[in-house]
């Protein structure tokens, strides 16, 4: 078992997210396609925790932002129920094979002006 924790301030996307060309590297476009359905609080809420449960999944798969795969790759979706379930595309779903990581599952927390995701591999 591998485990990834990832933890930043609400607000640390914010500039970022108005570039064009950040939203496309980080966001899935199903993400992006959600994202834009939701009032602009509750976008910054899901895109900042979104993006940290790709980062606790990145650490799961011993790797880093910039470092081969792209934050796209890791799809953050909603299962039926709400809870957030993890798909891997190109490169992240390579090195998951690499790793020996055949399932993952995530969790996400917002707290104030926090965020906080955990993964899990297994």
């Amino acid at each position: 078992m591998r485990l990834g924790i990832d933890l930043l301030p609400l607000g640390a996307l914010d500039r970022l997210c108005e570039r064009a060309w950040f939203t496309r590297y980080a966001f899935a476009a199903t993400e992006i396609e959600y994202a834009t359905t939701l009032a602009p609080g509750r976008r910054r809420e899901f895109l900042a925790g979104r993006f940290a449960a790709k980062e606790a999944v990145f650490k799961v798969l011993g790797t880093g932002l910039f470092e081969g795969v792209a934050p796209s790759e890791i799809v953050v979706a909603r299962a039926p129920g709400g809870a957030p379930q993890v798909t891997l595309a190109g490169a992240a779903a390579r090195m998951a094979a690499q790793a020996g990581v055949s399932g993952l599952t995530v969790s996400i927390t917002h707290s104030d002006d926090m965020v906080a995701a955990v993964a899990a591999g297994w």
